[in-house]
């Protein structure tokens, strides 16, 4: 899943990315409200960590642009993640579109189990671990299992994985594929996601992912 973070802080926004590459997402980190509004614009995102206080674009302008254009900016999930800490700030924020509100200083797991919980809203489903017949994904222990046991995936292969679970009703094209599991800077090959289908396949049954020929990928059976 591929998450846009929007922080001025150098040193606070290197190690949120860090942390956020630890539980397997893809992470673009823009360091101010403009270039975050043309990345909403020339990309697509499964959730938005914003900050308030930015230069050039304050968050709270920038929100606002996202949730009028309509569209999947309404349907981003945007967690705010700033300073301002004052009950009335909380209240424009929420007002303003932000899903969620955390203030600073704030804890890592919390950031991240808050992000978690927005994208379970947004996928549709209340439950912590995705399930799909034998298949279990549980994100925030990062393990899969098949029929109870526990199947060792590469974080690449995870991270496919989640995706296609997090949508499964959706069918997922090779071009969202690669840009759910790669951030800027970080080049896929040809074939990376054919590799990857294979492996999870091999591993997980080979009716796991349908291939729906001329548009993607899909959940398929598996026994």
């Amino acid at each position: 899943m591929r998450i846009l973070l929007v922080e001025d802080d150098a040193l606070l926004g290197d190690g949120i990315r860090a942390g956020l590459r630890l539980d397997d997402y893809a992470v673009d980190w823009v360091r101010d409200g403009e270039m975050a509004r043309r990345a909403l614009i020339d990309q697509s995102y499964d959730a938005c960590v914003l900050d308030l206080g930015l230069p050039k674009r304050d968050g709270l302008t920038l929100l606002r642009e996202v949730r009028a254009r309509g569209g999947m900016g309404n349907a981003l999930p945007v967690l705010v993640l700033t300073a301002r800490d004052t009950s009335a700030d909380k209240v424009a924020g929420l007002d303003a579109g932000a899903d969620d509100y955390l203030t600073k200083p704030f804890d890592l797991p919390e950031l991240q189990a808050r992000l978690r919980a927005l994208l379970r809203r947004a996928g549709g489903t209340a439950s912590p671990v995705l399930v799909h017949g034998p298949v279990s994904l549980d994100p925030a222990a990062r393990r899969v299992t098949i029929k109870g046991e526990t199947v060792d995936l590469s974080a690449r292969e995870y991270a496919l994985l989640h995706d296609l679970m997090n949508h499964k009703t959706h069918i997922r094209t090779r071009t969202q594929l690669e840009e759910s599991l790669y951030a800027w800077g970080e080049e896929a090959e040809s074939n990376t996601i054919e590799v990857y289908i294979h492996h999870l396949r091999k591993k997980l049954g080979a009716g796991l992912i349908r291939t729906v020929r001329g548009l993607g990928y899909q959940l398929g059976e598996v026994d």
